[in-house]
C-alpha cells in the first residue's frame, strides 16, 4: 500500500476526532426535534466538504499535478511541517504548555466572573433550533480544513480512476462525519440512551482530549516527515 493512500486512511480517522463536532451533536441532541436538526447539519456538511473537495481534486488532477508529483507541499516542506508538529506533540506531551493552559484558564474563568463568557458562535446559532441554520452551520464548519486539503493532495498524486476519486473523497467526507452520523442512527432507534451515551462521550473527550491532541500531531508529524524523506530519498 502506497504512503499517498495509507494518508488519505489515516487522516479520515484523524478527522474523526473533532471536539466541535461533538459540542454540535450535543448540543443539537439536548434541543427539541434533534434528528431535523442533525439530518439539516448533515446535509450542509456533506454539501460543502463533497462540493469543495471535488472542485479542489479535478482542479489539481486538470492541471497535471499528479502527473508531475507536484504537491500542494514539497518533500521539504512537508519534512518542515512535519518536524513542526512533531515538536508540538512534544511539547503538550512534556506538559511545557502548562503555563498557556494556566493563563487560558483565569481568562476563561475572569470572562465568566465578568459575564462576558460566552459559547463557541456554532453552538449559540444551533440553539436557535433551525434545520436550515443547522444545515448552514454544518456547511460552515466543514469547509475544507488542513487535513481535508491534504488528503486531497494525496488523493490527486495517485491519479486515480475517476470513480476511485471520488470513493476515496466521499470515504474522507464520511470519516469527517463519523460522529454525527453515529448520533443520527442511534437516535432513531434509541434516543434516550444515545442522549446519555454523547453526553457521557463529551465528559470523556474532556477528559482525553489533551492525549488525544498530542497522538493526533505525532501521527501527522510522522506521516508528513516520513513522506516527505522518502520522496527525497
Amino acid at each position: 500500500m502506497s504512503t499517498d493512500v495509507v494518508t488519505v486512511l489515516v487522516s479520515a480517522v484523524i478527522a474523526t476526532l473533532n471536539p466541535s463536532l461533538l459540542a454540535a451533536v450535543t448540543v443539537m441532541l439536548l434541543l427539541p426535534e434533534p434528528k431535523r436538526l442533525m439530518l439539516g447539519y448533515l446535509l450542509g456538511a456533506y454539501t460543502s466538504s463533497i462540493t469543495a473537495g471535488l472542485v479542489i481534486i479535478f482542479s489539481l488532477h486538470g492541471t497535471g499535478v499528479a502527473k508531475t508529483s507536484t504537491h500542494l507541499l514539497s518533500p521539504a516542506g512537508q519534512i518542515v511541517v512535519g518536524v513542526v508538529a512533531l515538536a508540538v506533540a512534544l511539547l503538550l506531551a512534556t506538559g511545557r504548555d502548562a503555563g498557556f493552559q494556566s493563563w487560558r484558564r483565569r481568562r476563561k474563568e475572569t470572562r465568566a466572573a465578568a459575564g462576558k463568557a460566552k459559547d463557541p458562535w456554532q453552538v449559540r446559532m444551533l440553539g436557535k433550533g433551525s434545520s436550515m441554520v443547522a444545515f448552514a452551520v454544518g456547511a460552515a464548519m466543514s469547509f475544507p480544513g488542513v487535513s481535508y486539503v491534504n488528503a486531497l493532495d494525496h488523493i490527486a498524486n495517485l491519479n486515480p480512476p475517476t470513480i476511485s476519486m471520488l470513493a476515496l473523497v466521499l470515504y474522507f467526507c464520511v470519516m469527517q462525519q463519523i460522529l454525527l452520523e453515529g448520533a443520527l442512527l442511534a437516535y432513531t432507534f434509541a434516543s434516550d440512551r444515545t442522549q446519555n451515551f454523547i453526553v457521557t462521550l463529551k465528559a470523556w473527550f474532556a477528559r482525553h482530549g489533551h492525549q488525544l491532541t498530542v497522538g493526533g500531531f505525532f501521527a501527522v508529524g510522522i506521516l508528513l516527515a516520513t513522506r516527505g524523506a522518502l520522496a527525497i530519498g
